[in-house]
């Protein structure tokens, strides 16, 4: 490989750390899940889950995540709203616990709990994240996900050619430290929420992508959330104008 192809894929890398939701469905027949938690962990259990959260609630320092060096998130840099706190959610009576609330508006997610309470998460949203809304339930959830250009996306960018099989998980992967993949009736909607090293982005609705938080709050939204837990993502008067 030469240095000129080296140097373009590295570039091709770092622009699809917005695109992670533009993954390939054959993903979900070549990755098995990981194990998943059986129920949602809500705040009084979740300390056994072993998670991020688990042993730091704000859990934004530097972490090594099944080998890879997550490097800590200088919070003093972010608008504090969008950093992970429980917050009172009045809203969020109206379902069951565990349900997650996707408010692209506003760019936060929420975790329903069952007091009038949610924990909530900052969000980035990219242009895939304005094409859709609805009910969904979270099909599948994955550990350090593997991430599969689609063909078209190969087609115009042929440096992505050594990824037609997949590109390995780790911190340059588009889909981070996680990502789960939201479904509906029986059918991938190809909605994703998933990691990104990209914290600046968080808040912001970028050129591409899907629904990303940052790695250690997905790490935290992993756990909580169980297989199966429905999805409810709403679009703002944005969704019109990014289409």
């Amino acid at each position: 490989m030469t240095i000129k192809t080296t140097l373009a894929i590295g570039t091709a890398i770092a622009a699809l750390t917005l695109a992670g939701c533009a993954d390939n469905p054959r993903r979900a027949s070549l990755q098995p899940a990981a194990t998943q938690v059986a129920a949602y962990a809500g705040p009084d259990n979740l300390a056994n889950a072993g998670s991020i959260a688990a042993t730091n609630e704000i859990g934004y320092g530097a972490t090594v995540d099944d080998g890879f060096a997550l490097p800590a998130i200088p919070t003093g840099k972010i608008d504090p709203q969008f950093l992970r706190q429980r917050v009172s959610y009045p809203e969020g009576l109206q379902y069951q616990s565990g349900t997650v609330v996707v408010d692209t508006a506003n760019r936060f997610l929420y975790v329903v709990e069952g007091d009038g309470m949610a924990m909530r998460y900052g969000i980035g949203v990219g242009r895939q994240g304005f094409s859709w809304a609805g009910d969904a339930e979270v099909h599948d959830k994955q550990h350090w996900p593997k991430w599969f250009p689609p063909a078209e996306m190969i087609d115009r960018k042929p440096e992505l050619e050594p990824y037609r099989d997949g590109m390995e998980p780790g911190l340059s992967n588009p889909l981070g430290a996680r990502a789960l993949y939201l479904w509906q009736n029986n059918k991938d909607t190809l909605f994703r929420l998933h990691g990104t090293p990209e914290w600046w982005t968080i808040g912001t609705a970028a050129s591409s992508g899907c629904i990303r938080l940052m790695n250690q709050d997905i790490v935290d939204l992993y756990e909580r959330v169980p297989l199966g837990a429905k999805v409810v993502v709403k679009q703002g008067s944005e969704r019109l104008a990014q289409r």
